[in-house]
């Protein structure tokens, strides 16, 4: 298996880049294909000890910048190691590619260039959030701003393929975000939405408000680009914000509290880590890619290698494509 890699997405590239390889070469057994300068690729290996063994590197001087309008992905931004990598995906020189640099960008390059799987109006990036019972996907989770019922009952369709065969959840539990249970709550776009949802084939249970979402009630959440990239950066921002109050609390519970405690603090900590989880599948697209967060190290880009790897395992599109010709809207 080849898993495709931009060496120059993200605050760390290349070096967390090349170290999450590097460990994914070991660990995982798969083959890597990096994007990005080879001089520069080599010189940080070579400084940092990192063994290139199974990795190989597709040359291009170009970096697409963070600040650039998406769009130009698929005009001046082609020859990027963004728009290389989602070349070399559509063109089957891999199986999964890995990006940390813009989200805008790459969703755009994944709809245009490696293409979205037949049926699909759009691509939606999907991370995975951690809950008290288990974890949760959450679609759309920043590209759509702005959207029909009919696409949020894409997105369900889309996590609930994704939570049965990557997380191995059965008939998972679908609910749509809105501002109150009762089915009259929301927007034009929740109401309908949840008409649609309701008379679908999926696991839905109805409307989930914010504050019932670390539950874990729901495996799959629904809503618009715009209010899921709220909720997901208050959860990141939330995780942060109780892991350094828990570090607080203990550190004044003297030693012998600390030390029967620190287990626990360390488990919760993990559990609100997205670096543990990997990336965001940008759900949609015919071949898996995954974006993993900005400021990822190499933990981060191993678990999202890691990520990317099992759905190739499970040929996640392919079920995608099956669940929604079985749900078409």
């Amino acid at each position: 298996m080849k898993i495709i890699v931009d060496a120059f997405g993200g605050d760390n590239a290349p070096l967390e880049v090349l170290k999450g390889c590097e460990r994914a070469v070991n660990e995982l057994g798969v083959e890597i294909i990096v994007t990005g300068s080879r001089n520069i690729i080599k010189k940080c290996a070579s400084e940092n000890n990192i063994s290139l063994k199974n990795i190989l590197i597709e040359h291009t001087d170009e970096i697409f910048d963070i600040h650039e309008e998406p769009k130009e992905i698929i005009k001046s931004g082609k020859n990027t190691s963004m728009g290389l990598g989602l070349q070399l995906l559509a063109d089957g020189r891999g199986d999964a590619f890995v990006s940390a640099g813009s989200t805008g960008a790459l969703v755009m390059g994944s709809t245009f260039i490696v293409k979205r799987i037949k049926g699909i109006k759009r691509v939606a990036p999907s991370p995975i959030l951690p809950a008290d019972r288990g974890s949760f996907i959450l679609l759309d989770a920043g590209a759509n701003t702005e959207c029909r019922p009919e696409m949020l009952v894409q997105f369900a369709v889309m996590g609930s393929a994704y939570m049965e065969k990557v997380m191995g959840i059965k008939n998972p539990r679908v609910g749509l975000l809105n501002i109150g249970a009762e089915d009259t709550k929301g927007r034009e776009l929740e109401i309908e939405a949840y008409k649609l949802l309701k008379n679908s084939k999926l696991n839905f249970k109805g409307n989930i408000e914010a504050r019932d979402l670390p539950k874990g009630y729901c495996h799959v959440v629904v809503t618009d680009g715009f209010t899921g990239n709220v909720v997901l950066k208050l959860y990141e921002g939330m995780g942060s914000f109780f892991s350094k109050k828990m570090k607080w609390i203990f550190s004044g519970a003297g030693k012998i509290g600390a030390v029967f405690s620190l287990n626990k603090i360390k488990k919760f900590r993990k559990q609100m880590d997205y670096k543990e989880v990997g990336g965001s599948s940008l759900m949609g697209v015919r071949k898996p890619v995954i974006k993993a967060h900005g400021s990822s190290d190499s933990t981060a880009f191993f678990n999202a290698i890691r990520q990317a790897k099992k759905c190739v395992d499970v040929n996640v599109t392919q079920v995608i494509a099956d669940y929604v010709s079985k749900n078409s809207v």
